[in-house]
């Protein structure tokens, strides 16, 4: 009897930078689940500290390997000048930004799993609308 797989997880080191403060390296996990098809988690500081999560799209994470891409809270860079084995992933709030840098080839593996796992343009297969909405009654109340 085979085991069906629904979530794909990847853990490596990551280097965060944030204005004023010295570079660190940190525990990230890029995690991806079947429930959200279109979303990949970009988790930082587990299992030390209370992680930080930021969920965006995978198609962000995706295109952001080739050329700068993203608005607003999350932006994707391929770092080309001395770092070409790294992606920047930037993260903005209202108070900070972040600058992560990630191993590229961590990040393209992670991905070749999410998409064997569920191809782009097969996303909507994998969504339960039915749970999405019990969800969001549930939150109305």
């Amino acid at each position: 009897m085979s085991k069906s797989v629904h979530s794909v997880v990847y853990e490596t080191m990551a280097q965060v930078e944030v204005r004023g403060e010295p570079t660190v390296s940190l525990l990230a996990q890029l995690r991806y689940r079947t429930a959200d098809p279109y979303a990949v988690c970009l988790s930082l500081g587990a299992p030390l500290a209370t992680p930080v999560d930021w969920l965006f799209a995978r198609s962000l994470l995706a295109e952001g390997l080739q050329f700068p891409v993203g608005t607003g809270d999350v932006l994707v860079i391929p770092r080309r000048r001395g770092h070409l084995d790294r992606v920047r992933i930037v993260l903005r709030s209202r108070a900070q930004e972040a600058a992560v840098d990630v191993d590229t080839s961590v990040v393209n593996a992670f991905l070749a799993r999410t998409l064997a796992l569920v191809p782009q343009g097969a996303e909507g297969v994998h969504l339960d609308l039915d749970r999405a909405v019990a969800e969001l009654l549930e939150d109305a109340e």
